[in-house]
């Protein structure tokens, strides 16, 4: 799940970034309007949080100009501005939901959540990170010239580690995600899926991609931890 939070306080926007990490999200920063337009106009994000008192282009802008390419990119208003008018000019310009400065954290994210549930679930054709490709609908693991098949566990959990490449998706994500919630599956199942999956993902010479946050879950990326 990718989600650009837009909000010119950087500090503000630093904390919100690091909060949504630690839940899994990937997530990019955007300190004003026309950069947030840039950047959702790509259409690569499935949330967006921003303010509405931004630079260059107001938030009220940045959402009616996203609507009107039809981008149907889940928006969460996060304003100072709390009247009953500024609610419902929000939500008409085409925010999914608004709320209020200051917030609780806790209720942030559970805005957030409950916006990722309205995305529409969609699997897509290949998916790529660095020279790793996954074709999900083919099970299939690319690295180079070299092909591998993947059980069908083993592709959800790859799908889910390449849509957030470069964060950390916790165990849990990961566990919610490869068996659907089923609460008599442990951490070692979990475990040994990585584990052939890594195996599968990287031969002798080759940069290790899948890597082990301790305590925490898993991230891809191209870097040592």
């Amino acid at each position: 799940m990718h989600i650009l939070v837009v909000e010119d306080k950087r500090s503000l926007a630093g904390h919100l970034g690091r909060a949504l990490e630690g839940e899994g999200y990937s997530v990019t920063l955007a300190y004003d309007g026309e950069e947030a337009l840039r950047l959702g106009k790509t259409g690569a994000y499935d949330v967006m949080l921003l303010d509405l008192m931004l630079p260059r282009v107001d938030g009220l802008t940045v959402i009616r100009k996203m609507r009107e390419d039809r981008l149907r990119t889940q928006a969460i208003i996060v304003s100072a501005r709390d009247t009953m008018n500024d609610i419902v000019h929000g939500l008409d310009a085409g925010a999914d939901d608004y709320l209020t400065k200051p917030f609780a954290l806790d209720v942030l994210l559970a805005k957030v959540r409950a916006a990722a549930r309205r995305v529409p679930a969609q699997t897509p054709q290949m998916l790529q990170f660095q020279d790793l490709i996954l074709r999900p609908h083919q099970y299939e693991l690319q690295r180079g010239s070299r092909l591998a098949t993947l059980t069908r566990t083993e592709c959800i959990l790859l799908t889910v580690l390449m849509r957030r490449a470069r964060s950390v998706v916790p165990h849990a994500v990961l566990l919610e995600e490869g068996w659907s919630g089923d609460a008599d599956v442990s951490f070692d199942s979990l475990y040994v899926l990585i584990r052939a999956l890594r195996a599968k993902i990287t031969h002798p010479g080759e940069v290790e991609l899948l890597h082990t946050i301790r305590g925490v879950g898993y991230s891809l990326r191209s870097d040592t931890c």
